[in-house]
């Protein structure tokens, strides 16, 4: 049997996080989205250990505040995306500028400078996966995926998913279709 699944990558992550911080048994406050305050002082040892825990599920501790800040960048940007509250409805450079209290200027030279790619590409490439966990959710049309994400048309959404996936949002469809068929064929 072959079932498909949605993630909620920032649930996942907090709930490692949750989970290793306690088995750490280091007192600490979370602060906000991958931000942590431990209470107590921590040893090296504590701190190595804690990342260790951390390392097989692709999450690290950052040290260096240029990449602390370019962190807070792509997860304000993820949270924006993947978010369910509609209420989320500002444009990213104001949205960005006012949760970082950065011009958006300084953050979007600063992203660049240690990505090597700008904020607006990240966006595209976050919102592009959104769309295809939308579309294997089939729970959407393209027209409501495009409005739910602020595309001013499906054809800008067709636009910028084809110029990234380098097929359209409706033969992606096509082959999510064409491989659910297959799969339920090959179950009986």
């Amino acid at each position: 049997m072959k079932v498909f699944i949605k993630f909620d990558f920032n649930r996942i992550c907090n709930k490692i996080l949750q989970e290793k911080l306690d088995e750490s048994n280091l007192k600490y406050r979370v602060l906000g989205f991958g931000e942590v305050e431990f209470l107590n002082v921590v040893s090296e040892d504590q701190l190595k250990d804690f990342s260790n825990s951390l390392f097989p599920y692709g999450v690290e501790i950052v040290e260096n505040q240029k990449t602390i800040l370019v962190q807070k960048i792509k997860d304000l940007i993820v949270e924006m995306i993947f978010t369910e509250d509609v209420t989320v409805n500002v444009k990213s450079s104001v949205y960005l500028a006012d949760k970082l209290n950065h011009s958006y200027g300084y953050l979007s030279n600063l992203f660049s400078e240690v990505t090597y790619t700008s904020i607006e590409n990240f966006i595209i490439l976050q919102k592009i996966e959104y769309t295809k966990q939308l579309i294997i959710s089939g729970q959407l049309s393209l027209t409501e995926i495009a409005f739910k994400l602020n595309y001013s048309s499906v054809a800008h959404l067709s636009s910028q998913f084809k110029n990234t996936t380098g097929i359209t949002p409706s033969a992606f469809q096509r082959i999510i279709k064409k491989r659910r068929e297959i799969a339920s064929q090959n179950l009986n």
